[in-house]
Order: structure tokens, then C-alpha cells, then sequence
């Protein structure tokens, strides 16, 4: 890499019960990116993480609140640098390709650049993960703008700006897609490259619960939607209500006017409650979508106030 003496590079890695592969972690990416600091942040591990991380060369810290939301909001605090590097701590995502993706970020001035999973081995992304993925990035880059391929990778490079003015509110691995709605949501400078993904070396285990994590993420997707795209979420809710309303109303209305009388009378006031329930949706939509405007506006301002980062 053709980088100033003054820029400061440093590698985070999240670890939980990680003692089989952070060691490899650690050693691929001092070869990759050699005089690099390398922090290594144990959350709780019962194994011996921080110890063979440490014999490794790596600086160990803690975090004792459980989640990797949690130890990524204590690194992003903690640690000043210009580029920061995170990854995962189970030796499945290609050191090797660090170098190309700070230059990227460095070459371009970029506020975060991607690590996309590229793998032909089923053992290290299995279908149906592959397929959730593709799922949960649709649904974020069809709502706030198709710019990745790849939501949920634990692979990426980011600038001191983004860092500093992420707010890092979630605890477990979605995570991700927090990073990601960051990034979208403040039309931040970003790239996507593709790099080597393989299977976790014997004896490593995934703390990834695929349902479970799964549920928590697309949880995360919705609150977020509401959160920063409020009129369109509550304009679904609106669409929802009417057509429900209507759907039981048109037959009480026909009858009406066929024979004056309206016989199925709980049916006409629940079609009436549904109707103003749209009404009310449509209402909250129009009110909560000025107050995330004012709050996109806060968090753009927030971002500026660090300088951009560092470029060739």
C-alpha cells in the first residue's frame, strides 16, 4: 500500500468464544497489513480468546455487555484512527484483501467500503443463508437505495466520520444492518468490492442462531422504516386499514341500498373503525415524516462536523 507515515490504520475485531481462529485472524492480517494495530475486543468469552489473541500480537480489550452491537459501540468510541478496519474473528472472511479495500477507501475518499462474499463452498455459506441475505438486502435497498450487494458482511472498511457519527443503537448482529441503513440514509460516499469468503476452521463454531438472528434482523429492517421512513410505513398501515374497511363496508352499503336497513350492524362499525384507522395512519404518516426529516437533518449535521476522510 502507497500510504502516508501519517495515516492511522487500525484493525477491530469482535470476538466471543473464538479461541481456534482468532489466532489466524490475527496472523493474516499482521502479514497483510503490516505495523497495523490490531484490537481484539473479548465479550465475555468462557474459552481462552484473550489469551492466544494477545500471544498472537494483538491489543485485548473487554466488553461485558453481551452482543456485538454492544462491543462495536465500545470500539467505535474507544479507538481513533482515519480508516478502521472490522471483521470477524472467525477466519472466514481473506485478510489479503484489506489492503485493496483501505486504498479503495483511501484512493476514492470513501466513508465505507464493503467486503461483498464471494464463495463457490457451501460448507461456508450455506443456502439458506445465502438466501435470507439476498432477502434482507433487498428489502433495506429497495427502501433506502440499492447500492450494496451484500448487508450482512462483518467485512468492512470505514473512515473516522462515519465511525464517530454512527449511533450504534443495536446489541446483536443486527448490527449490520444498522451500519448499512447509516451509510444509505446520509447518501454517504460507499463502495462494494468483492472478497474471498470460506468455512471456519475445525473446531470453530457459529454463535449465529440462523431463525433467531434472522427474526431480529428483519425486526430491525421494520423499526428502522418506521424510524426514518415513517410515511411510507405508515402509509402501508393506511392502504391496510381502507382496504379491510372497505372490503366490509361495500356489502353493508349494498344492502343499505337494496332495503334500507343495515341488519349486519357490527360489521358497518367495524368497517368504520378500519376506515378511521387509515385516516389516522395517514395522519401520524404526514406528522412522524417532518420529525425524521428534522432528525435526518440533525444526523447529517453531526456527520459534518468531522472532517472528510483522508484521500490520495
Amino acid at each position: 500500500m502507497n500510504f502516508p507515515d501519517t495515516l492511522r490504520v487500525v484493525v477491530l475485531i469482535p470476538c466471543y468464544n473464538e479461541e481456534t481462529a482468532i489466532p489466524l485472524v490475527v496472523r493474516d492480517f499482521q502479514a497483510a497489513l503490516s505495523g497495523t494495530p490490531i484490537y481484539v475486543y473479548d465479550n465475555n468469552s468462557s474459552d481462552k480468546t484473550a489469551e492466544v489473541a494477545r500471544a498472537a500480537g494483538a491489543i485485548v480489550r473487554t466488553e461485558t455487555m453481551q452482543g456485538k452491537g454492544h462491543v462495536i459501540r465500545r470500539m467505535f468510541a474507544d479507538i481513533e484512527a482515519d480508516f478502521y478496519i472490522l471483521v470477524d474473528g472467525d477466519a472466514t472472511y481473506e485478510a489479503a484483501a484489506a489492503p485493496r479495500l483501505v486504498e479503495r477507501a483511501y484512493q476514492d475518499g470513501l466513508d465505507m467500503v464493503n467486503g461483498a462474499r464471494i464463495t463457490n463452498r457451501e460448507a461456508a455459506y450455506r443456502r439458506g443463508h445465502v438466501l435470507g441475505n439476498r432477502v434482507l438486502t433487498g428489502l433495506v435497498t429497495a427502501v433506502f437505495g440499492r447500492r450494496l450487494s451484500d448487508m450482512l458482511s462483518g467485512y468492512r472498511v470505514f473512515s473516522r466520520r462515519f465511525v464517530k457519527s454512527f449511533p450504534a443503537l443495536s446489541a446483536g448482529f443486527e448490527t449490520e444492518t444498522e451500519l448499512t441503513v447509516h451509510a444509505l440514509e446520509l447518501a454517504m460516499p460507499i463502495a462494494e468490492i468483492p472478497t474471498t469468503y470460506i468455512e471456519r476452521p475445525p473446531g470453530s463454531f457459529s454463535k449465529l442462531r440462523t431463525y433467531h438472528d434472522g427474526f431480529r434482523i428483519l425486526k430491525t429492517i421494520v423499526n428502522l422504516v418506521k424510524q426514518e421512513r415513517p410515511f411510507l410505513f405508515f402509509s402501508l398501515l393506511c392502504l391496510v386499514f381502507f382496504l379491510s374497511g372497505v372490503a366490509l363496508g361495500i356489502p353493508v352499503v349494498l344492502e343499505f341500498l337494496h332495503t334500507g336497513m343495515v341488519p349486519r350492524l357490527p360489521t358497518a362499525v367495524l368497517a368504520t373503525g378500519f376506515v378511521m384507522l387509515s385516516a389516522l395512519a395517514a395522519t401520524c404518516g404526514l406528522i412522524l415524516d417532518t420529525v425524521a426529516l428534522g432528525r435526518r437533518e440533525m444526523k447529517r449535521m453531526a456527520y459534518l462536523n468531522y472532517p472528510a476522510p483522508p484521500r490520495a
